[in-house]
């Protein structure tokens, strides 16, 4: 495996665990080829334009979008919170963890 130079936050960006912390490309890495995404972006920003994530809000993710749409609407993560369905659950996964923080 590659040595990643992704700087990763101490904190999941929408629900705020500090658990099992993962780098979410805001543009996919299977897009990368993808002409459309090579005319609008650098191979640079592609690679480096991310958030980071728990695994549970990560999957999340993936299950509302197919990734050419993560790429191309969703590329910020301004983006992914206007979304309201992403944006509802980043909501409740955060009172979640809140909650279990409360009850450590």
């Amino acid at each position: 495996m590659k040595n990643r130079q992704h700087r990763i936050e101490d904190q999941c960006c929408l629900c705020g665990t500090r658990h099992l912390l993962t780098f979410h490309h805001l543009i996919p890495r299977s897009c990368h080829r993808n002409k459309w995404f090579r005319k609008h972006f650098t191979l640079a920003d592609m690679k480096e334009r991310g958030i980071t994530l728990c695994r549970k809000c990560h999957s999340f993710i993936h299950r509302q979008h197919s990734e050419k749409t993560l790429g191309r609407h969703y590329n910020t993560l301004a983006a992914l919170l206007a979304d309201e369905t992403i944006s509802t659950y980043a909501a409740w996964a955060a009172r979640r963890v809140s909650d279990r923080d409360q009850l450590s």
